[in-house]
């Protein structure tokens, strides 16, 4: 490298280089994916924090594939637990923006993470902070003058999540059961289901395997769906594979 190539911080600065912010990243139209709807595009690069880009179907759009980005993993992992849910019905990211000075749309604003419609007409903002910030009065404040802010008939109630509820293990295994669901085989999942709840001794996935006359792979995947499903529970904050623990749900 040449000495004009030589950036300051390789050979005497140690913290980070400061680099130019680059700009934020716009999705294009996809072929049968209905498009991405919030407020705010939160797709800018972060050298702190995970940007997550994905595909969801919920009830309201007939299942149609749509665009959604998530702000950090863990909001991903919220939106991926809410999706597993029967009993959601919509769900939308950056839904809504407001102002904490009434009538002053120039000065400080906030835009909610999620708003969760559920199918018993029941909407719900959601706020997903780390535990750190959760444990701070001034970040109580904020969302007390969040709510002050945001207008009752947005929805009923702003449920407030804590990041630290979804260990890393456990954000790949909602991102895993989420992408299972999304290819159904309710015949073999009815097989699996039957088989595990009449094998007495059950107590690791791949006992199943022997048991059906299926491939394994067809077994392991149908797993995942019934433990999405709730049919079967297994430990999220632990590897779901071959040799972890599961069991029939009561």
């Amino acid at each position: 490298m040449s000495a004009d190539q030589t950036i300051d911080c390789d050979s005497w600065n140690y913290s980070p280089a400061k680099l130019p912010r680059q700009s934020k990243i716009t999705l294009g139209r996809i072929h049968g994916v209905l498009p991405y709807d919030g407020v705010r595009n939160p797709g800018f690069r972060s050298a702190s924090s995970h940007r997550v880009w994905l595909t969801y179907r919920t009830i309201a759009n007939d299942f149609q594939p749509k665009s959604g980005i998530a702000e950090s993993a863990a909001e991903a992992a919220v939106a991926h637990e809410l999706l597993l849910s029967p009993l959601l019905y919509d769900l939308q990211f950056q839904p809504l923006k407001v102002y904490l000075r009434p009538g002053d749309r120039k000065g400080p604003s906030y835009t909610h993470d999620l708003l969760a419609t559920f199918v018993d007409g029941r909407r719900s903002l959601i706020f997903v902070r780390n535990s750190d910030s959760l444990q701070k009065p001034r970040t109580w404040r904020d969302i007390e003058a969040i709510k002050a802010a945001t207008s009752p008939s947005a929805a009923d109630d702003v449920m407030i999540l804590d990041a630290g509820r979804f260990s890393r293990q456990r954000r790949e295994n909602l991102f895993r059961l989420h992408e299972a669901i999304q290819s159904p085989e309710p015949e073999v999942d009815d097989i699996v289901l039957w088989t595990a709840r009449n094998h007495r001794s059950l107590w690791l996935m791949r006992d199943l395997f022997p048991l059906l006359d299926l491939p394994q792979k067809t077994i392991f995947k149908s797993c995942y769906r019934l433990i999405a499903r709730g049919a079967l529970r297994a430990n999220l904050d632990h590897v779901i594979a071959e040799w972890s623990r599961i069991e029939v749900a009561s």
